[in-house]
């Protein structure tokens, strides 16, 4: 109570001093904008608004929305009495077109356990895809859809981005396809965040929500500096992107060879701490430690032992562990680079190649594997008695789902165990023999009951 009363005297008090009766008005007060100054912020507001819609023009066409359907855990209850249920799930994320003739980046957590991998461009069309490659260490993929003179997105040089600099961020957030957001470069070279095996991640406040993963992060030229992957913080509006460099360099792999292989020292390594710097008689970010040395390794071959420090490698500087892993992953598997070394107080140089960094293969999604050949679209069907009709209500026996055959047509279109068969092609309360009549082409359109839903389903061979 003291303290409301004295905040409301106190404001009596310095509303009399401002009032036209009191002592003095305010000094120093501002003047109001003039015309020709009002005029002059509102030109260059335009002009901020022109490029943001320029890089959404630019780029727009060269991103995608990409659609997966993926299996989910089977039904107890129908587990328990023999059912074989293939419930799916669907998500969708978003991706950049990376070549005209048909070659899509994208994330690996949008495409990864996918049964069927869609893409939708921004004109509308919907292409079927499939999976070129994937490396789960720096959550990238590669798709290709049978498409040729497609806008393909132009990369930056993501080293050159500076922090500060105005990005954009076009993607599917929540489904809502070509939603784009603006922000700015928060940081470079962000990594610890646990995410991915490799982190060296641009990080921007421009919004990035579930469905912008895969999408690009723009710079005001219109040029790709990421590939939006993660947000963090819960409401904080903190987003990750992985750098346009590392993207091109993992996606030209993965076209090229369908996986990615990554350069090596073989070594363990530890950042140098100012109080095993001062131990050592070091400067602090004098190089990074080396822990341990891997046998038949690139480093072993060179004579390097544990407590070597790596000053820098090809003639660059290496103050911390994420410095000199970077450094590496720029060369290719086979090339020979030099090292700075300090050792017992003295400095070495080294020539060493590069070897392949042994990681385990990655295995096969199921849009990947080649399942066995279904008969027809992978469902069957039989009629329900009238006992049974009577208790769902029907006015008369229809066709009921009664097996779903994994990765086929009815699979991929949501069709499960126990669904009632409402309507085929526009015949209405089909029989199993109407059903499979209107099925001969290979393709129908059926309107299906689950419990107190319906839903329509194409399903195609």
């Amino acid at each position: 109570m003291r303290t409301r009363f004295f905040g409301v005297l106190t404001g009596v008090v310095l509303a009399a001093l401002a009032s036209p009766g009191g002592a003095t008005a305010q000094p120093n007060a501002p003047a109001p904008p003039t015309a020709a100054q009002l005029s002059a912020s509102q030109a260059e507001a335009r002009k901020l608004s022109d490029a943001f819609v320029a890089v959404a023009e630019k780029v727009g066409p060269s991103v995608v929305q990409i659609e997966v359907t993926a299996r989910e855990d089977q039904d107890p209850m129908l587990r328990l009495f023999g059912g074989n249920d293939s419930p799916i799930a669907r998500g969708s994320g978003s991706g950049v077109i990376m070549s005209s003739d048909g070659a899509i980046l994208t994330n690996n957590h949008v495409i990864d356990g996918a049964l069927s991998i869609s893409v939708r461009l921004q004109n509308g069309r919907i292409h079927q895809a499939k999976l070129v490659g994937r490396d789960p260490a720096t959550d990238l993929a590669v798709v290709r859809v049978d498409a040729t003179g497609l806008p393909a997105a132009k990369l930056a040089d993501s080293d050159a981005a500076r922090v500060g600099e105005w990005v954009v961020a076009i993607g599917s957030p929540f489904g809502l396809r070509y939603t784009v957001t603006a922000g700015v470069l928060s940081a470079k070279g962000r990594s610890g965040i646990g995410q991915n095996a490799i982190e060296d991640y641009l990080q921007t406040d421009a919004s990035i929500n579930p469905g912008n993963s895969g999408g690009p992060l723009c710079d005001l030229e219109g040029r790709v500096l990421g590939i939006n992957s993660i947000k963090v913080g819960g409401g904080a509006n903190i987003g990750f992107a992985v750098p346009s460099n590392m993207a091109k360099r993992v996606a030209e792999q993965l076209v090229k060879n369908g996986r990615v292989q990554r350069a090596w020292l073989g070594v363990g390594l530890q950042d140098l701490t100012p109080d095993l710097a001062g131990a050592m008689k070091l400067e602090p970010g004098a190089g990074v430690l080396v822990t341990s040395v891997a046998e038949g390794g690139p480093a072993q071959k060179a004579n390097m032992k544990a407590g070597d420090v790596i000053a820098s490698v090809a003639g660059k500087g290496t103050k911390d562990s994420r410095e000199l892993i970077r450094e590496v992953l720029l060369h290719d598997v086979g090339t020979s680079v030099s090292l700075e070394i300090l050792r017992d107080g003295k400095r070495y140089g080294s020539q060493l190649t590069l070897a392949a960094r042994p990681e385990q293969p990655v295995p096969l999604l199921p849009v990947q594997q080649q399942g066995v050949p279904q008969a027809g679209l992978g469902f069957n069907v039989r009629d329900l008695t009238p006992q049974e009709a009577a208790q769902l209500r029907l006015a008369k026996p229809v066709a009921v789902v009664t097996q779903v055959a994994p990765g086929s047509a009815a699979d991929r279109a949501g069709v499960k165990i126990g669904d009632v068969v409402m309507e085929v092609d526009g015949v209405l309360d089909p029989s199993s023999a109407q059903l499979q009549e209107q099925a001969r082409d290979g393709q129908v359109l059926v309107r299906v009951r689950r419990r107190d839903a319906a839903f329509y389903a194409l399903l195609k061979k």
